[in-house]
This record gives C-alpha cells, sequence and structure tokens, in this order.
C-alpha cells in the first residue's frame, strides 16, 4: 500500500546557488522544513534581501522498499520558480510559489545514497504572476510548506474529485472520480472499491468497479440519515479509495463534506438558506518567520477568524493558502474564497498560461474541500482583458461545475465573465481627498459600481483598509474613527439584500514593499496587528456573534482626560453584543444605555455610543475636573454577563505571559504563539506601555525572533518553536521592575 510521510528534516542550506555543484552535497545548515530562508526583523528591514537563489539538500538512502516502487517527492509550496535535482539529473522545475508540485524520482534513483538538490529563486521573476509590476505583500523565500515522501505501486491513485449532487435530498448520493497514475506504462485493468465513513470510522456505505482506465467513476446513491455541512454544524465524511491491479494495490482519502453553496442576485444560499457573509481577508505571512510556519499556527488563524472575530467567511487574499489552513475551515465551518495569485499586474502571454495553470492546480488540488465556496479567478484589482478572463473562467467551470467563479476588481464598469462580481468598494474615506467633493458615502450602489442594471450577484471583497490605516496604539479618536468605519460598512451590508456579504481589509496588519505601508515595511492595515492582538476595530466583528458564545464589552478608550483633541471620551463607542449595558463613573449614580439602532439599523448587535444624545459633559466629569474610574457592565436576558473596569489611575501591575498553548511535538517544526502583555491594576492593556522585555528559554526549542523586544502598545509576541528532541521547554520573562514570569511547555516525542 500506499506510504506517505514528512520529509521535513536534515536538510542542508544554504545562500545561492551552483548548477554544477548538484552531484556534491554543499556546506551548510542543517533546517527543518518548513523554512524561510531569510527571517527578516519586525520592521524597516530590506525585503531584497531574500531576493536571490537558495539551496536545499538532502540525503536520500536507497531503501529496499523502493524496489518496484514509484518513489517521489512532494512539494506542498517552495517560493519560488523552484528546480528539483538527483544526483546532478534535473527531475523538474515548478515556478509557482503557491501550489503543490511532485518531483518524481524513481529512474534516477541508485541504490547506496542519493543526493537530492533543490534551488529556489526569491527573485521577483516578471514572468511568474504575481511578479511583474508592484505588491503589496512579500513573498518570502524558502521551502516554506511540508515536503512529503511519497511511495506507492507503479499504478497509484493520482487525485479524486469528489461531488455530492442533490445534497439537500433526504436521499443522498456521492460521484467520485478516481484519477490513475502510470508512469510506467503498465496494465491499468483491476478493480477500485470506494468506502465512505463517518467522523468515528464508522462505514456509511462502500462500492466498487472494475477500472475504467486512467479515470474512473463512481456513484453511491440512496444514502440517508447523513447531516448536512454547515457553518454551524460542520459534518464531515471520509472517502477512501482503494485499487487493486496487478502491479499492486493503492490508496487514498479525502474529507468531503454535503451542502450547497450559491451566490444569487438577492443574497447568498448555504444549503438553500440566506447567509450574510462576514468576514476578512488573510494573508499566511507571520512575523520573523514569513510564510514557514507549520500546521499549528494555520490552523490558530482559521480559529482566530471563526471565534474570536466571529466571521464566517475568509478570503485567501490573493493566492491559495496552506492545505492545513483550508482543513480547519472545513473542520470548524468557516467558509473560503480561494483565488490565484496576483496584485494587479497582468503580464504577457506566457504569464498569463501560467496565472491559466495556478487556476488548475488550485482547483484539482483543493475541490474537495466543503468550506470554499468560489474560485477567484482573476488577478486581484486588474483590469479587464478578455481572451484572458474568459480562459480561467472556462477552465474553472471545467474543472468544477459545483461552484461559482468570481474575479476582484475595484475598477468600475467592469467586463462580467464570471458568475459572482466582486468588488472592493474603497469610496468610504475618499470624501478626503484632494478635489472630490462627493461627500460621505459608505458603499455605492450596486449598479454604479458595476454598469450593469439586470440583478446580479454582488459582493464586497475589500474595504477600509488603506483608505484608514491604523496601529494598535494610534490615538484614540484615531482608534474611534477606525471602528466606526467598519461598522458603517458592516450595517450597510447587512441592510442591503444586493449585498451577498463583504470581507473587509483586512485580517491582520502584515509586512510589505518599502512602496507601501507607513514606510517601515508594515501594512497597518488589520484588525489585529501582526501577533494576532486584537485592535478596537477587532470587536466591531466579534460583536456581531451571538452571546451564548461569548459576551462582548469592549469600551473605545484609553480612558483618560486628555488623550482625545480638546479632553474627555466623549463620544464614545462601546462596541458590545449585550442587550443593554449600565456604566458608572466614580461615585456618580449607574446609568443604563441601549444599543444605537439608530445609527446602526441592520446591525445584529449595534454599538452603545454614549454622546450628547444621551450623555452631558458633566456627567463624564469637565475639564480640569478630577478623572476617575469608569465601570460598565454588560447584561444578557437581564443578567450581568461581563464587567470591564476602567481605572482613573492606571499603572503597571501585571506582566501577563500567555501562549495559546503549552503542549509542543518534537520533530515537527511544531510552534506556538505567545503574547506578552503589561496589564494595569483592573488587568487592562497599557496602550503606550514601551519599554524592553527579555526572553530565555532553556530546553529543547528556541524563540523566533530576537530574545529582547521592545513593547508595541504595552503588547509583544513571537512564536516559540519545538525541536527535534522531546523534553520540557522553560521560558522566562523579565520587564523592569516585574517580577519574573516563567511558563512551561512540555516537548512530546
Amino acid at each position: 500500500m500506499r506510504r506517505y510521510e514528512t520529509f521535513n528534516s536534515n536538510w542542508v542550506f544554504s545562500h545561492g546557488f551552483d548548477a554544477g555543484a548538484t552531484k556534491t552535497l554543499q556546506a551548510g545548515e542543517t533546517v527543518r522544513l518548513p523554512h524561510t530562508a531569510v527571517e527578516l526583523p519586525y520592521n524597516y528591514f530590506d525585503e531584497t534581501s531574500y531576493q536571490k537563489p537558495f539551496t536545499y539538500q538532502r540525503i536520500i538512502a536507497w531503501e529496499a522498499g523502493f524496489e518496484g516502487r514509484e518513489v517521489s517527492l512532494v512539494f506542498d509550496g517552495a517560493m519560488a520558480d523552484s528546480e528539483v535535482w538527483l544526483n546532478g539529473e534535473k527531475l523538474i522545475a515548478h515556478t509557482d510559489g503557491y501550489t503543490p508540485f511532485e518531483a518524481r524520482l524513481t529512474p534516477h534513483l541508485k541504490r547506496g545514497d542519493n543526493l537530492l538538490t533543490v534551488k529556489i529563486d526569491g527573485s521577483e521573476n516578471p514572468e511568474i504572476p504575481p511578479f511583474g509590476g508592484m505588491i503589496d505583500y512579500l513573498t518570502y523565500a524558502g521551502i516554506y510548506r511540508d515536503v512529503w515522501l511519497k511511495v506507492t505501486s507503479p499504478v497509484a491513485i493520482k487525485n479524486m474529485k469528489i461531488e455530492t449532487p442533490d445534497a439537500l435530498a433526504d436521499s443522498k448520493q456521492v460521484s467520485v472520480r478516481v484519477d490513475l497514475a502510470n508512469h510506467q506504462d503498465v496494465d491499468v485493468s483491476g478493480m477500485v472499491k470506494v468506502t465512505i465513513s463517518d467522523k468515528h470510522g464508522a462505514t456509511v456505505a462502500t462500492a466498487s468497479a472494475a477500472i475504467a482506465g486512467y479515470q474512473s467513476t463512481l456513484k453511491i446513491t440512496d444514502l440517508t440519515g447523513l447531516a448536512l455541512w454547515d457553518i454551524d454544524n460542520p459534518v464531515l465524511y471520509t472517502l477512501t479509495a482503494e485499487i487493486e491491479t496487478a502491479s499492486g494495490k493503492d490508496s487514498l482519502a479525502s474529507r468531503f463534506g454535503f451542502r450547497t453553496a450559491e451566490y444569487t442576485p438577492t443574497g447568498f444560499l448555504l444549503n438553500g438558506k440566506l447567509l450574510k457573509l462576514r468576514g476578512l481577508n488573510r494573508h499566511q505571512a507571520f512575523p520573523y518567520s514569513g510564510y514557514a510556519l507549520g500546521k499549528r499556527a494555520q490552523q490558530k488563524d482559521a480559529d482566530v477568524m471563526k471565534y474570536d472575530l466571529r466571521c464566517n467567511i475568509v478570503r485567501t487574499s490573493h493566492y491559495p493558502q496552506a492545505k492545513s489552513f483550508i482543513e480547519r475551515c472545513d473542520e470548524i465551518g468557516l467558509l473560503v474564497f480561494e483565488e490565484i495569485p496576483g496584485w494587479q499586474h497582468i503580464g504577457g502571454k506566457a504569464w498569463q498560461q501560467e496565472s491559466i495553470e495556478n487556476v488548475r492546480r488550485m482547483i484539482e488540488r483543493d475541490w474537495n474541500h466543503p468550506s470554499i465556496i468560489i474560485w477567484g479567478v482573476r488577478i486581484n484589482e486588474s483590469q479587464d482583458n478578455h481572451d484572458f478572463y474568459v480562459e480561467t473562467n472556462r477552465l474553472a467551470r471545467e474543472l468544477d461545475r459545483t461552484r461559482q467563479t468570481g474575479g476582484v476588481r475595484f475598477i468600475t464598469n467592469s467586463e462580467l465573465l464570471e458568475d459572482v462580481y466582486t468588488m472592493n468598494d474603497f469610496i468610504l474615506g475618499q470624501e478626503e481627498m484632494p478635489g472630490n467633493n462627493r461627500g460621505r458615502v459608505v458603499l455605492r450602489d450596486r449598479v454604479e459600481t458595476t454598469g450593469i442594471t439586470r440583478p446580479i450577484p454582488y459582493m464586497i471583497t475589500e474595504y477600509n483598509g488603506h483608505m484608514y490605516p491604523t496601529k494598535r496604539f494610534d490615538q484614540e479618536q484615531r482608534q474611534a474613527e477606525h471602528v466606526t468605519r467598519h461598522l458603517l460598512i458592516l450595517n450597510a451590508v447587512a441592510g442591503d439584500d444586493n449585498i451577498s456579504g463583504s470581507t473587509g481589509w483586512c485580517m491582520f496588519d502584515y509586512n510589505t514593499h518599502k512602496d507601501f505601508g507607513s514606510g517601515d515595511r508594515v501594512c497597518y492595515h488589520g484588525v489585529l496587528d501582526t501577533f494576532r492582538e486584537p485592535k478596537f476595530a477587532a470587536y466591531a466583528y466579534s460583536s456581531q456573534g451571538d452571546p451564548s458564545e461569548g459576551a462582548i464589552l469592549q469600551p473605545v478608550t484609553y480612558w483618560a482626560r486628555g488623550e482625545r483633541n480638546i479632553g474627555g471620551v466623549l463620544p464614545l463607542i462601546i462596541l458590545t453584543n449585550c442587550d443593554y449595558i449600565e456604566t458608572q463613573f466614580g461615585d456618580r449614580p449607574v446609568k443604563r444605555y441601549y444599543p444605537d439602532r439608530e445609527t446602526y439599523p441592520h446591525l445584529s448587535h449595534p454599538p452603545v455610543i454614549l454622546d450628547q444624545r444621551n450623555v452631558t459633559p458633566e456627567e463624564f466629569g469637565t475639564w480640569g475636573f478630577v478623572w476617575k474610574q469608569g465601570v460598565f457592565r454588560g447584561y444578557v436576558d437581564g443578567k450581568l454577563v461581563k464587567t470591564v473596569t476602567l481605572p482613573g489611575d492606571p499603572v503597571p501591575t501585571t506582566l501577563e505571559i500567555a501562549p495559546d498553548a503549552t503542549d509542543l511535538r518534537a520533530a515537527e517544526k511544531d510552534s506556538v504563539r505567545v503574547i506578552a502583555r503589561v496589564l494595569d491594576q483592573c488587568g487592562n492593556v497599557l496602550p503606550f506601555y514601551e519599554e524592553p522585555v527579555s526572553f530565555t528559554v532553556k530546553g529543547p526549542g528556541r524563540i523566533i525572533g530576537p530574545s529582547l523586544q521592545s513593547f508595541k502598545g504595552g503588547v509583544t509576541g513571537f512564536w516559540l518553536e519545538a525541536g527535534d528532541a522531546a523534553g520540557t521547554i522553560t521560558l522566562k520573562a523579565n520587564c523592569g521592575a516585574f517580577t519574573e514570569q516563567t511558563v512551561t511547555f512540555s516537548v512530546s516525542g
């Protein structure tokens, strides 16, 4: 049967590449994958430092189990322009940095040691998408995803495509196409069997048939008692295909779900029911390590989007992202808008052909994932190109008839070749641009942006972002405006049946080229910072979640008399999903307030806003008065569910070290996020605390990034990576007058 295992250890990494040295193991650093070629500082770096070739080498020792078998390596992703050699023989070249490729070793393996050499080139080659123009994100060089050793019989399963026609019927059916690989051109006749099992491993159904050439399609009907995949109940099943031919056996398994997804002119339907899409865009980047963090970090981002931000959709801007991220979206019920690599620029014919192949590779990798509801087959924010986009749409529909296509643009009156008109609408904030006399507009009318008068499916795919970049520690009034802009658009989308939903720009801040961002190689466009620590605007999203999943009560204030222009804290936005709140300033009487449904009539949970409509300046003390403590209490169904206390005299009280988990796995490049916060006496982050903090690690692990950091608005963070040995990691943090903090992590073998 099939052997499929990680091949991530004992790689020798070096800078540069010499094509004449592919028969000799070069000196270098021994590394484990996933790996970034250059670890960058948090900001103020030179992104050209990784825009050059690098070499990865590894010895493959001959095994008796290779005899008579097909042996290959599967690369989940390498950035970019990869070439693979075995014993000096070139096997394959793969230019795309975001999709997998397979290097067949069989004809070139010899008994004894075999030298594998991989060249990757971080140069921004204008012949390869997304390069050729300017890009507002970084493409970090390295073999940054897993590599797998694959050993199969000469006739093996190459891929399989699972479809669930009539998913909403009581009696369901599954159609599966099994594609075969046969590099040695041997007899493929034999049998194929498919088995469907539930999450407990119990068999649901089976079917078998004679192999019908290189593609065999089996249908299983009359399936009853099976559940739908839904965002609130993401039920997954596993389909396992097995073949047996004269050359041996092989098997391949894939998870799938029963669901329907359709964009219509009057909204998005999941399983035939209207669902307003509410989400954010995500880059796959992390501080210091770039793209090269493994499964746990990828899964955590999906969890943050679903459970912390309470979103129901994520857009993978602007490229296919890690399989582990998509798989986690399947598991937790987070919808996905996935798109091909690119950013505004369209290259020549060869470039376009590579982009068309990106469509193929993306869909063939991910077509079984129920979380993916639409294919993005247009280069993000590009101009119209009729012939090019006719072909990307044609291919997507040929490969997958079960999903619609979209194409993200920011130009108006664009040619619609896709099934869904997906639009980046940055009109909010343009009233501030020189020469604009239109006044403030939250979103443009669909007909205005599309030029199409007939009803069409329509979705907003970006907003805010560069129109109002905001750091987590920016002045309070800017934070309040940042929150307001997100609320205004969420409200407008929620109230317009012509809009299926929206994905804001963006989930978290990210590193970028010198030509973008704030001059320090960071785009501060997120509702989270780069460590995934929330800004106030994050609570604009989380407050839309049901309070049964967690009460949200977040005043948008640093609670200081003189932080704002002129002074005071009014108007004060309080982001909450509570029915009402009660506030108390100092020893003044408790006062009750309700959500502002007048300003935000369409939000499930409007914020409470304290302003001149319901508060006098004297109630919070005018300028020159003693500043006092503020207490905010949230109620649901008449019960107190959350209290926030903001002291009038905040002082540094607690050095909090908060890891996402304390269990790690050895020899897997496993890493866990660790956040350090300085808190006041009431447990609130001190937003202007910027002192240095030092971290030390003992045991089988390391800090990704510097061990001496400065707090950024009272918070900093890093990822702690386990080494190759089991044991205990002891992390110590020291900062100023605080007591040394210690956290212990267990690393299992």
